[in-house]
């Protein structure tokens, strides 16, 4: 374990200690409860170019407060596990962050927030040799549903054998699909519940085996009604940092009382809430479950 300003002299002068680092900790497991809910911390957006949280453009741009905050937030009773790229995942690892906890890499971050080809979303993160060499849990991809975007098809077509890579290694495939569109040349991801159940149903047919697939879903309105358009778990996510938390924190409570509803995948509104307090924002989140 090592401090925050430490991690450049390891990442120059002793670079094996990563990989020590990520065999050496103490793995996550899930819970034996049948029904258990998951706290998971997120914070892959970095790595599509995409750093804001609240009205702050760039929050996320200071790499040290990021790591200080996803420290915290793992720290704090009832945390599960961590979402994000390499980067994140190897510092927090360096930082002993991640020990007893349940981790997922980010896989496809290729289609940068706000550029031409957004919707041909790359895998520039993880694959699924990488996810499990890396002693991971599982790995993450967006799928972002464009219809007037070619880009579409080669992200679908790019997250189907992600999930059969992964469910050949055992590991489970966490795939967040939207239904998307360009306005005013930026992407908005539809949000109605007919939109989230249609990209239900697409992603529950990707790959040659859907046994080890998750969901990684917005909580809209209708949720019982969304939710029962598929039999695989999911977990919700935050979203965007909202400007009333009590909200967004009924919204998740009733997305949790759902049978096939395992928990949260949270970022910016748990790392960047309103006020600051890190601690007792991802309290009050773990308080649902």
């Amino acid at each position: 374990m090592i401090a925050i300003d430490e991690i450049t002299r390891v990442r120059a002068q002793e670079p094996e200690r990563i990989a020590q680092a990520l065999r050496g900790r103490v793995r996550g497991a899930m819970p034996a409860e049948a029904d258990a809910k998951l706290m998971i911390i997120a914070a892959d957006h970095p790595a599509r170019g995409a750093l804001a949280a609240g009205a702050d453009p760039m929050a996320m741009g200071d790499r040290g407060e990021l790591l200080a905050r996803c420290v915290e937030a793992l720290s704090r009773p009832g945390v599960h596990g961590f979402l994000g790229t390499a980067d994140m995942i190897e510092d927090l690892a360096l930082l002993g962050a991640l020990d007893g906890k349940l981790v997922f890499g980010s896989m496809n971050r290729g289609g940068l927030a706000g550029a031409r080809f957004e919707m041909d979303d790359r895998f520039t993160g993880y694959d699924a040799r990488g996810v499990a060499g890396a002693g991971l849990d599982g790995g993450k991809m967006l799928l972002r549903l464009d219809y007037d975007d070619r880009g579409t098809a080669r992200t679908l077509e790019a997250c189907a054998h992600a999930v059969d890579e992964l469910a050949e290694a055992g590991l489970l495939a966490l795939v967040e699909p939207f239904v998307s569109r360009r306005v005013d040349g930026r992407v908005v991801n539809e949000l109605a519940p007919d939109a989230v159940i249609r990209s239900i149903a697409i992603t529950a047919g990707l790959g040659r085996t859907s046994a080890f697939t998750w969901l990684k879903l917005p909580c809209v309105p209708q949720m019982e009604r969304v939710m029962a358009a598929s039999t695989m778990p999911a977990l919700i996510l935050g979203g965007a940092v909202s400007d009333d938390p009590d909200a967004a924190l009924a919204g998740w409570a009733a997305a949790l009382a759902l049978p096939t509803v395992r928990g949260l995948v949270i970022g910016r509104s748990l790392l960047y809430p309103p006020g600051g307090d890190v601690a007792s924002a991802v309290d009050d989140a773990v308080g649902l479950l």
